[in-house]
């Protein structure tokens, strides 16, 4: 019931949703500099309200901000008191184990106004998540951990999902949706913002997720099937050197197990991506990123298996019975679109 409330109030009085953006997270700040390049729509769109009816978008971000101290920090303690909503809560880098800090502290962002000590990521997070309407994993690092929790790393690094438990929901009912990405594809970050204000507005539907927290509509489909590549790979052509091609498997592409849209998408304005100018897929979307694909540069037994089943088996058959058929119907202009005496095209005179 609360939820439909917030919902019809928002509809009704059209108030402005917030995005509190947290980049205090053990990451790079690359998710938010790659929503700089989105296009479709666009951060300009976002902001501006690209659809009639969608309420105001305001979002306070470290990256974009030209507030300092006190002033930039009060949207962040503004929303832990319940003064700033609806307010969407977006991490961008990995949660640390403060429980493993030793004397001091791994992330933590502004400062307490009592103690003058630092407020930690963690403690940001424990305030935030109880009034946030949506909770927005930015990044692999904020959904699963990414590098900074590869093995042998010394902060206990986990993803957001990691640290509240994999039931956590906002307080509308929303799980926690993670947009993996290192850095985040840019119109898939202002797509996921856009379908959660109209959610968030009750203008739109619920975000589809995944058993990952990840929305099917972007990471439904592999690598390996929108890759232009693909094709190549079913009649056994693969790349033996970078430069020829053909489909690069045998050089370490992990496409045909990775769940990305890059390839159909691009990266700016449909322009570019990994596989899309010429380099591998490294699997940065992915749960097990980077540990379970290391060296990235090396194929596994499992891909070289698929490759030289696929050049030594079927490979050769398809493309012999496709040739065949290209070569006797397919690839040639019907006979009777020659001279002759008579016509041959099979036309019936109706006198």
């Amino acid at each position: 019931m609360q939820a439909e409330f917030i919902r019809a109030q928002a509809r009704k009085d059209r108030r402005p949703i917030h995005v509190i953006w947290m980049t205090s997270g053990l990451g790079c700040d690359g998710d938010s500099i790659s929503m700089t390049a989105a296009t479709n729509p666009s951060l300009e769109d976002l902001l501006r309200g690209c659809m009639p009816g969608m309420p105001p978008l305001i979002m306070y971000n470290p990256m974009f901000a030209y507030e300092t101290g006190e002033d930039f920090m009060r949207p962040w303690h503004e929303a832990a008191a319940g003064r700033l909503d609806p307010f969407i809560l977006v991490l961008e880098g990995s949660v640390p184990n403060e429980d493993v800090n030793g004397e001091g502290h791994w992330a933590a962002l502004g400062c307490d106004p009592d103690t003058g000590e630092p407020i930690t990521t963690s403690t940001w997070i424990d305030r935030l998540v109880p009034k946030a309407a949506a909770l927005l994993a930015m990044g692999t690092c904020a959904a699963y951990g990414g590098i900074p929790a590869m093995r042998n790393n010394p902060t206990g690094a986990m993803g957001l999902r990691d640290y509240l438990g994999a039931g956590a929901e906002s307080h509308l009912g929303i799980p926690v949706i993670n947009l993996p990405g290192c850095p985040v594809q840019p119109d898939n970050v202002t797509q996921t913002l856009l379908s959660l204000v109209l959610q968030i507005a009750g203008m739109g539907p619920a975000l589809d997720l995944d058993e990952q927290g990840r929305p099917v509509r972007i990471f439904g489909r592999t690598v390996h099937e929108i890759c232009d590549r693909a094709g190549l790979a079913e009649n056994g052509k693969f790349s033996s050197e970078y430069g020829d091609g053909r489909c690069m498997v045998k050089l370490g592409c992990k496409g045909p197990v990775v769940k990305c849209n890059v390839p159909v998408r691009g990266w700016v304005n449909g322009i570019g991506g990994c596989p899309n100018v010429g380099g591998i897929c490294m699997a940065c979307t992915m749960p097990g990123f980077p540990d379970a694909y290391v060296p990235f540069m090396d194929s596994d037994r499992a891909a070289k298996a698929y490759a030289t089943t696929a050049r030594v088996s079927y490979g050769p058959i398809v493309r012999f019975l496709r040739a065949q058929r290209m070569r006797h119907d397919l690839d040639v202009e019907p006979r009777w679109r020659r001279r002759a005496s008579e016509l041959t095209s099979g036309y019936q005179r109706h006198w």
